[in-house]
């Protein structure tokens, strides 16, 4: 039989140089932009946006507006961010929620019941919260479980132990107060907790550039302290996921944990590094909403698992793995933020809140699988 190739007039070896020029073939910005995660993410919020400047009152805009959305929004999106990581992994975290709460009574422990320094308690706090975050990871690998089945019980393990916790700590109460008078005052508290930049607001304000009381003082003082820790979180994570060897570990390990270790991928690591990084990432957010009250309670944190993967999943990432992005987890996040705060500037009903955030959730799926399917030919 004459080989096909011969009778195509290509040799074998012109054969293989012209599957691997189809391979470098330059493809055009529009099909690069359709190929990001976050598209669907970015496409959502515009559409939010818009709807909202045609329904909400002007003041949702305004810089006060806009603080007061992303001031829960900063909270959630260092959640999300990390479960993206996580779930570009291949993994989930349903304990995150409940961590929060758990680090808010291991925190404020070490203050008000052993009168730590504010950094000490800090560290301290974050290396517990490693260890769990370590063991969850652990546990998943050596036992194979789904990771949706571990975490779902140290969901319950941790929120349990925090309501027993802070029973036993207070004398029966499931609030912890006077944390904010045990962590004084100083640059550590300043990272941690208030508003940044409040000299810069000061100025605006004399100048009149931005608005203020009749006294002089700005309506708004600063940028609270939590979104600026979310622009940081989100910048290092993308810049760890398109441009370092372990953002490209974090997505093989995703795509395929067998073949990523059979290329010599630490797997195990890297899964167990996810876990604890989420972990941590929920210790901040419990560091920063405690030192904001100046108390903990055992509810805190309650059903931001939840949230934090539907920011996650409507920022790109894929519930298979292998697939999503940190800053369509920022985008998801505002989204979340900008729906929860802005249904009070409008005449809609508040509590069509979660009805807005499931269509969003859902229609952001469907987005981002049409689109990746047109551009990669997936059937």
């Amino acid at each position: 039989m004459t080989d096909i190739s011969h009778a195509a007039g290509h040799t074998p070896a012109e054969e293989i140089k012209k599957i691997q020029d189809e391979r470098l073939k330059e493809v055009s910005f529009v099909t690069k932009i359709m190929r990001r995660p976050e598209l669907g993410a970015l496409a959502g919020l515009i559409l939010v946006t818009i709807f909202f400047i045609s329904t909400a009152d002007p003041s949702m805009f305004s810089l006060a507006g806009v603080m007061n959305i992303l001031s829960p929004a900063s909270q959630l999106g260092i959640l999300a961010i990390a479960a993206a990581l996580l779930m570009i992994g291949g993994e989930f975290d349903l304990s995150i929620g409940s961590m929060i709460a758990f680090s808010g009574l291991v925190f404020g422990s070490f203050l008000v019941l052993t009168g730590w320094p504010l950094l000490l308690a800090i560290a301290a706090t974050f290396i517990v919260a490693a260890l769990l975050g370590g063991l969850n990871g652990q546990l998943v690998i050596r036992t194979k479980l789904p990771s949706f089945i571990v975490t779902l019980a140290f969901l319950f393990i941790l929120r349990g132990l925090s309501l027993v916790g802070l029973k036993w700590a207070t004398g029966g109460s499931t609030q912890m107060r006077g944390i904010g008078d045990s962590a004084g005052e100083g640059i550590i508290r300043e990272i941690f907790s208030g508003n940044a930049l409040e000299g810069l607001f000061s100025w605006l304000a004399t100048h009149d550039i931005i608005a203020k009381f009749p006294n002089g003082t700005p309506t708004v003082t600063g940028v609270p302290v939590s979104i600026v820790w979310f622009i940081l979180f989100a910048i290092v994570a993308t810049w760890l996921l398109l441009r370092t060897r372990l953002g490209n570990w974090i997505f093989a390990v995703g795509g395929d944990a067998n073949a990523a270790r059979n290329s010599g991928v630490p797997v195990d690591r890297v899964k167990t590094g996810l876990f604890m990084l989420t972990a941590c990432a929920a210790t901040l957010v419990a560091v920063l909403t405690v030192l904001d009250a100046g108390s903990t309670d055992s509810r805190r944190g309650f059903q931001k698992e939840f949230e934090a993967i539907i920011a996650a999943v409507i920022g790109g990432c894929l519930l298979t793995g292998g697939y999503g992005s940190a800053i369509g987890a920022f985008f998801g996040a505002i989204i979340f933020g900008m729906v929860s705060i802005g249904l009070t500037y409008t005449r809609f009903d508040s509590d069509w809140f979660q009805v807005f955030l499931g269509a969003m959730l859902l229609l952001a799926v469907l987005f981002n699988n049409f689109i990746r399917k047109k551009v990669t030919g997936e059937r």
